[in-house]
């Protein structure tokens, strides 16, 4: 299964890395907007992947990892953009 991480990484390096046992791929069937300063209105993001930590969300798009969280209906809203690293991404959860 093509799980769409950076290369070297596993589910189970990412649940190490952030300590969370539980922490999931995401089906990528789901609306994934951010949230932008100063526009009234959502961008919509076409994720590569999607990582689940309880209620937070990383969400790879055009080469960055996004922030935020998992809604009540499996939408994804992101708040900001944590850089390319998913390492660093996933010590700003």
């Amino acid at each position: 299964m093509n799980t769409g991480l950076p290369d070297g990484w596993t589910i189970e390096r990412v649940r190490s890395a952030s300590g969370d046992p539980e922490a999931a791929l995401l089906s990528l069937e789901r609306l994934v907007v951010v949230e932008v300063h100063g526009l009234a209105d959502y961008v919509l993001l076409q994720p590569a992947v999607i990582l689940s930590f309880h209620d937070l969300c990383l969400v790879r798009a055009d080469d960055d990892w996004f922030m935020g969280q998992l809604d009540d209906d499996g939408s994804v809203i992101c708040w900001a953009s944590y850089g390319s690293d998913l390492d660093e991404a996933i010590r700003g959860l």
